[in-house]
């Protein structure tokens, strides 16, 4: 993803929303219940409070007009749940709230109506995250962008200066360690897929071609960081995305790449207000580190019964004025170009995410054998391996590679 930061950036969605209703399946009631899916939240109460509030206003310029919410688990149960719905239209929502790494899947079950998005400005980077062979499935809700969160209170102590490349990055945390054994030197974990993504991205390498010489780079260049010099195997290989934000949170840490929606678990842990974010770098000095755009979609089911109420309420839950609200009550990075620089403006936080935006993301493969990929731990168990001894990186990424390979089929 190629978003220009400031001028023409992240997303210009005026309208914010499908300009005509999708055309096939399901019907076009005016009235009734509009049903409608999103994610559940550890702490679902601000989320709730946005989306009740959309609601107020929604019913009241829409007569005769309920809307009834059910909270998804974002556990990979949820696919089960889509999967019923789009076999069974008489359960399934008019909308849902679905992460863009499981577009290939449901586009591929024929479970959600095509978009008309075009005149909307919307970047074609983004717009990939929701489009399958040319069709849009889904308007871009918000995306999540993770960078380099590093300790100031200990960087300060050690007169150190923010890494520039991974080289530095690498010594850097040598350094932390050594000096404060009570600390890792970043917080990085074996079963961390969208923080060592980066590094392979950034050496030329993809999901696609682990065992090819560039990904091999990559690999290494993350799995040197699993060490006793920085953060230990026996500690570090096992720990998810979720676990190494907590691991930076509580304190134990120098450094740690995390999500800007990590922001709230952050500042409430030990570490407070001790920190600040700077891009990931990448090989080269100076450069940045492709980052994965995460983030999730809001669709309109096929078979939804309420074609043009459905597309209203995306409009106007994916409009400014809610994509505000969740960013002050989730941290969501919105995906408007005006909210975006407005928000930049006023709080400096989100600059290093929006520049990391503007170096380019990456994303990961547009095609169902991305789920086999992920629900079968194939790029952990490469990095775990690796960590622990049990395999070279020759030896992992080739297994890795065929698993992949296996996967697409």
């Amino acid at each position: 993803m190629k978003l220009l930061y400031g001028a023409v950036a992240l997303l210009a969605l005026a309208a914010c929303a499908p300009s005509t209703a999708p055309a096939t399946g399901g019907g076009d009631e005016k009235t009734g219940t509009l049903n409608v899916w999103l994610f559940d939240e550890p702490n679902r109460a601000p989320k709730d409070k946005v989306v009740q509030e959309a609601i107020k206003e929604f019913t009241a310029t829409h007569k005769d007009v309920t809307v009834q919410i059910s909270w998804v688990p974002t556990t990979p149960a949820r696919h089960e749940k889509f999967k019923g719905a789009f076999n069974d239209p008489a359960s399934a929502p008019d909308v849902a709230e679905y992460g863009n790494t499981d577009l290939a899947e449901y586009a591929a079950a024929g479970g959600f109506a095509e978009l008309d998005l075009a005149g909307q400005d919307i970047s074609p980077d983004l717009l990939k995250s929701a489009t399958i062979d040319g069709k849009v499935y889904g308007l871009p809700w918000f995306i999540g962008i993770r960078a380099l969160y590093y300790r100031t209170d200990v960087f300060d102590e050690l007169k150190l200066k923010p890494p520039t490349s991974i080289a530095e990055l690498t010594e850097t945390a040598k350094t932390i360690r050594a000096k404060k054994p009570d600390l890792y030197g970043i917080a990085v974990g074996g079963e961390y897929t969208f923080g060592a993504m980066p590094f392979v991205w950034d050496a030329g390498g993809d999901v696609t071609t682990l065992d090819g010489a560039e990904a091999r780079k990559g690999v290494k260049a993350y799995t040197d960081l699993l060490t006793d010099e920085i953060c230990p195997a026996q500690t570090c290989a096992s720990l998810t995305g979720g676990k190494t934000v907590e691991l930076f949170a509580s304190g134990k840490a120098g450094m740690g790449i995390v999500g800007n929606f990590n922001r709230s678990a952050v500042e409430a842990g030990a570490v407070g207000s001790k920190y600040k974010v700077i891009p990931l770098p990448g090989a080269e000095p100076g450069s940045v580190a492709p980052a994965f755009a995460g983030g999730n979609n809001l669709g309109v089911m096929k078979s939804a019964k309420h074609r043009t109420l459905a597309n209203d309420f995306i409009k106007l839950l994916g409009g400014k004025t809610y994509q505000a609200k969740m960013y002050e009550a989730m941290g969501n990075l919105p995906t408007l170009t005006s909210l975006s620089t407005e928000l930049a403006a006023k709080d400096p936080f989100v600059k290093p995410f929006l520049d990391v935006v503007a170096k380019g993301t990456r994303f990961v493969p547009l095609d169902p054998a991305w789920v086999k990929i992920d629900n079968g731990k194939v790029i952990p168990t490469m990095l775990q391996k690796i960590a622990t001894k049990q395999s070279t990186v020759e030896e992992a990424t080739t297994e890795a590679a065929a698993a992949v390979k296996a996967a697409f089929g």
